[in-house]
């Protein structure tokens, strides 16, 4: 546990400590996020703060971290790597999506040749196609996550706590020190990420902590009933999922394209159109993350098929019951009366 604590408060000091110096190059390489009607913020903020959250982590593993598999570390690491990457190309010079999913997409086959990978079904190319899916669906859902101050770093971090508890509990070394560096780097960064946020960490933290909770979901096992361990990290990271299929649905159902069409009709978005305010609505969001990993926690203690089926399919009627309830409210009105009253 002493190795544990080791490298969440070194991911913790030094997310901390690279955050402000990211902030300055940020502001003068000229890397910042410009304001828009589809924004919430209303004066120009710094990116690449997820520059520090990968270097804190990277750097916390490689200093005080030496029990792992090391194929598999370094599939994870060059993944992780590549994604964060491409992220911070993208944040200061622009990629198209088309690059970007490629990326994930070889970022994803990076973990399969390390032994990565769905070990769901019999065929291997099935289970190398849903390794695929999964990675590239995790990453750009933690990207379309991040469009509130805090939001994004903060899931990330209550979702990579309930990982590094179930994977200490199953004995999965690896699995546990990226978890809890994860842990450290994102609250190091919430410092000056929460609102009103100072930096945000752009394309390079958002797909970065996608990519490494996906790559942390893989790995994940369980030796009671193996066939559930699929399940668990669906409900771990139950709210990025339902935020990506909330947009997706939404966005189609009004005739637009859900991967391309940005907006504010997020669950976060939608939260305060019901009059939440925007630390409320994030701090909700973690509230429900935290249910999650703790439904999870106790699925994962279960001895029966039965009973972890239950369970998911109260989470999936609970889900469409949501989804339903928050694609009838008005969001686009709540925005414009809301902003019209402020302009007054």
């Amino acid at each position: 546990m002493s190795a544990y604590m080791l490298i969440f408060v070194a991911a913790l000091v030094l997310a901390i400590g690279a955050t402000p110096v990211v902030r300055r190059l940020a502001l003068h390489a000229g890397v910042v996020d410009i304001p828009s009607t589809r924004k919430i913020h209303s004066n120009p903020v710094p990116l690449l703060g997820g520059a520090a959250i990968y270097a804190a982590v990277i750097i916390a593993i490689f200093v005080f971290s030496d029990r792992f598999n090391l194929s598999q570390f370094l599939g994870i690491v060059l993944g992780a790597s590549l994604i964060s990457f491409l992220g911070i190309w993208d944040d200061s010079r622009g990629l198209r999506p088309a690059v970007k999913l490629t990326g994930q997409v070889a970022a994803a086959v990076l973990l399969i040749a390390t032994g990565v990978q769905v070990e769901l079904v019999a065929q291997p190319w099935v289970n190398y196609a849903i390794t695929i899916v999964w990675v590239a669906g995790i990453t750009n859902a933690m990207n379309l996550l991040d469009n509130m101050d805090g939001l994004s770093g903060g899931i990330a971090a209550v979702a990579s706590a309930f990982f590094f508890l179930l994977a200490a509990m199953s004995g999965q070394y690896l699995v546990a020190s990226l978890a809890i560096a994860l842990l450290g780097a994102c609250l190091g960064f919430l410092r000056y990420n929460f609102n009103p946020a100072s930096i945000f960490m752009g394309d390079g933290g958002s797909l970065f902590l996608g990519f490494l909770l996906a790559a942390l979901g893989i790995k994940l096992r369980f030796g009671n009933v193996p066939t559930i361990t699929w399940m668990i990290p669906i409900i771990v990271l139950g709210v990025p999922i339902f935020d990506t299929t909330l947009v997706t649905i939404s966005r189609l159902r009004r005739g637009m394209n859900p991967l391309t069409t940005p907006g504010r009709d997020h669950v976060s978005h939608r939260m305060v159109a019901m009059g939440m305010t925007r630390r409320e609505a994030v701090l909700t969001l973690y509230l429900f993350c935290g249910g999650f990993g703790m439904i999870a926690m106790l699925v994962s203690q279960m001895r029966t098929l039965g009973e972890a089926y239950v369970v998911a399919a109260v989470i999936v009627v609970a889900a469409v019951a949501a989804l339903v309830k928050l694609e009838s409210i008005d969001f686009e009105g709540r925005q414009k009366k809301s902003n019209s009253s402020r302009k007054a």
